[in-house]
């Protein structure tokens, strides 16, 4: 089916779960969640230290792969207008697709002003460095560019999915109640919107299987976190999985197997053509594989 086709075949599906995100979706101020009281005045040229930074607890500790997730977390919520181009050249910017596509970007933008607030209230990262490398990634405009509106589906699925928890896991570990918090309250809204996707995308499985397997297969083979362009990214990919903030088994075992196998039912379509069974059985295969490597890295790391 052609993709506008598809498009148009679930508009209604689509203007159904934007009520069901504005009925459940709660309004919030960044404002009111900051730790104003915690900050100080930046003297023009000043060098940060780390020893500075006020979590507002006793030990005013924040490891290394913390600030590298909230350093990662913050960059790719600038990212928003090449989000926002994206959706908007592959959604369209009419009707219910146009609405929600707005609304989100909204709302994402709600992310990147709480937890550069809370930075830079909390010396937790430097600011300087955070506002060059801020810099060089809006200016580059690297997005992961899905290939199709079949592709992106599942690929908006998972990553909205893998953004809450690499949130939610950050917040755990900031050894601070408020910052807990915002990256909670943050990761609240990407739970919405993932599930937004998650069930559009099971709408267009229903009206076209053969199409939606095969970009579920394309998404999967080649997904990649939001931080495409971010300098040593991936030293601080490396970091992050380290302290399981996001690794590959928790993709494996959160996202693909709840969403891809069991949410999706992807065993259970009937009527593929012929390319779209060799996708679904490279699928399978691949998600099996993601598994086993993902527990043999977790395995490492914990033995290392």
């Amino acid at each position: 089916m052609d993709e506008r086709k598809l498009l148009k075949e679930i508009e209604p599906v689509a203007g159904d779960l934007l009520n069901r995100h504005l009925g459940v979706a709660k309004e919030w101020f960044p404002h009111e969640m900051v730790p104003y009281s915690r900050g100080k005045d930046f003297v023009p040229g000043s060098q940060w230290d780390k020893n500075d930074a006020d979590f507002g607890s006793v030990s005013n500790e924040m490891s290394e792969a913390v600030r590298a997730s909230l350093y990662v977390n913050l960059l790719t919520e600038d990212n928003l207008p090449y989000y926002f181009r994206d959706i908007d050249q592959l959604f369209g910017n009419d009707g219910a697709y146009g609405e929600w596509g707005r609304n989100w970007t909204a709302e994402e933008g709600r992310h990147s002003i709480v937890i550069r607030d809370y930075l830079t209230v909390t010396r937790a990262i430097d600011p300087i460095a955070l506002e060059r490398a801020r810099m060089q990634q809006v200016r580059s405009g690297q997005v992961p560019a899905p290939l199709d509106i079949y592709e992106a589906l599942a690929y908006l699925t998972m990553q909205e999915l893998a953004t809450r928890i690499a949130h939610r896991n950050t917040g755990k570990m900031m050894n601070d109640e408020v910052g807990e918090a915002i990256m909670s309250r943050v990761g609240n809204d990407e739970n919405l919107h993932y599930l937004f996707y998650r069930d559009l995308a099971t709408a267009a499985i229903a009206v076209d299987p053969s199409n939606m397997v095969i970009g579920i297969e394309r998404a999967v083979r080649t997904f990649a976190m939001p931080g495409t362009g971010i300098t040593d990214f991936e030293k601080l990919s490396r970091e992050i999985a380290r302290v399981g903030i996001y690794d590959l088994l928790i993709h494996h075992d959160q996202i693909l197997q709840p969403v891809v196998m069991r949410h999706w039912k992807l065993e259970q379509v009937t009527g593929l053509t012929d390319e779209a069974e060799k996708a679904r059985e490279a699928l399978f295969k691949r998600i099996e594989r993601i598994g086993k490597v993902g527990a043999k890295m977790a395995s490492d790391r914990i033995n290392a």
